[in-house]
């Protein structure tokens, strides 16, 4: 296997994990800010208060993106399997 091979296969790796991981990261840096600025206005000082709101919505979108994302990973790991007999040459 080359170094071109090598590097293409973790770029589709890193690609696929950005994908994936990327609504619920996004979803939770929205809410822990929505959080945040609501603290400040109210100057309520709790900390860990943003922790259940977070908690929520990762949850909720692991309901309902999960399938989408096993979809992802499953198609990602199968090209990987595919691609191991052409590795050998």
């Amino acid at each position: 296997m080359g170094a071109d091979r090598a590097l293409s296969i973790m770029d589709q790796m890193l690609w696929t994990a950005a994908i994936v991981a990327g609504p619920i990261l996004g979803a939770i840096l929205i809410v822990g800010i929505l959080i945040s600025v609501i603290q400040v206005a109210t100057q309520i000082q709790e900390m860990t208060l943003t922790y259940v709101p977070k908690l929520i919505v990762s949850v909720l979108l692991l309901i309902i993106l999960g399938s989408w994302m096993i979809g992802k990973l499953v198609q990602f790991s199968r090209g990987l399997f595919l691609l191991i007999p052409s590795l050998a040459h």
